[in-house]
């Protein structure tokens, strides 16, 4: 996505949206914000379905992105931001539904009220005007995944060469005008193809049926560590970004008690420990940028 910021300005640029006290069972601090405020008088409406005010978090998630999302070696859901939902749930005293989503309906079903939050490695940059995100808690970055042996070494290799990615992902939209610079590198391509998902993506690029995969530095990491000998990623980056918990635009409730929660998660070493857990698929806690 486009990032014309570093670490810092961006965090201080969110440091703008006031982090309202923590609601009941994440804290026990009174809100003070207006937004807050209107955020407790929205709970009041029936036809609010808010994680804040049904307390039930129904999580929108692409099941076939790993290491955030997906499907286990049992057949259950699990994945790293979908325990970190599990533990903000346990923490709030919310239920927690995890709903496989495809992820064109993302905006759909969570207007619909089918979800209340998309929680999936969901880049905040460019969609800041669509959604009502809590504080970014993870940096990321757009990168390519070329076969090993290709002899690809740099993004002006892809001359000539089919690039893949997901469909409406940061990587497309990085790629597909949203920064100009690399733009005009994607106009070299000779095809810049969507799929639904990334493991297919990956699928196709080890058959030989494209030449590059554009995606998440985290996908990436997850590739290379399933199979170290059949890829290798370039090491120019197409982007930088940050990831964050996306809520129905106006949601500033839900989204301040996860803020809250997934603090108080860093500060007793929960998410360090869970980081740790997915080392092997390419997690690592220095990314992590929510303090």
């Amino acid at each position: 996505m486009k990032l014309n910021m570093n670490r810092r300005e961006f965090l201080a640029a969110f440091g703008t949206i006031a982090a309202s006290a923590v609601l009941a069972g994440c804290g026990g601090k009174a809100s003070t914000s207006s937004d807050a405020a209107s955020g407790a008088d929205a709970s009041a409406s029936s036809d609010d379905k808010s994680a804040s005010a049904t307390k039930k978090l129904i999580v929108g998630f692409d099941s076939a992105y790993p290491p955030y999302g997906y499907v286990g070696d049992d057949g259950s859901y699990t994945g790293f931001d979908l325990e970190l939902a599990q533990e903000v749930g346990k923490r709030c005293d919310w239920d927690v539904q995890l709903e496989p989503i495809d992820w064109d309906a993302k905006d759909t079903l969570m207007n619909s009220g089918a979800i209340n939050c998309i929680w999936n490695g969901f880049t905040i940059e460019g969609r800041e005007d669509d959604y009502t995100f809590s504080e970014p808690y993870m940096l990321n970055a757009q990168v390519v995944v070329v076969k090993k042996g290709s002899g690809i070494s740099d993004l002006a290799g892809l001359a000539g060469k089919a690039v893949i990615t997901q469909t409406d992902s940061a990587a497309y939209d990085v790629l597909a005008g949203e920064d100009a610079a690399q733009a005009d590198v994607a106009a070299t391509f000779a095809s810049l193809e969507t799929i639904g998902d990334y493991n297919t993506a990956f699928m196709q690029l080890e058959t030989g049926a494209v030449d590059a995969v554009a995606c998440d530095l985290s996908i990436a990491a997850y590739q290379l560590a399933a199979k170290p000998d059949a890829y290798e990623q370039l090491s120019e980056q197409l982007s930088s970004e940050h990831y964050a918990v996306g809520f129905k635009k106006g949601d500033e409730a839900s989204a301040t008690q996860v803020t809250d929660t997934l603090k108080a998660m860093d500060k007793d070493g929960f998410v360090k420990d869970l980081c740790d857990k997915y080392a092997d698929q390419g997690m690592d806690y220095a990314n992590w940028c929510l303090a």
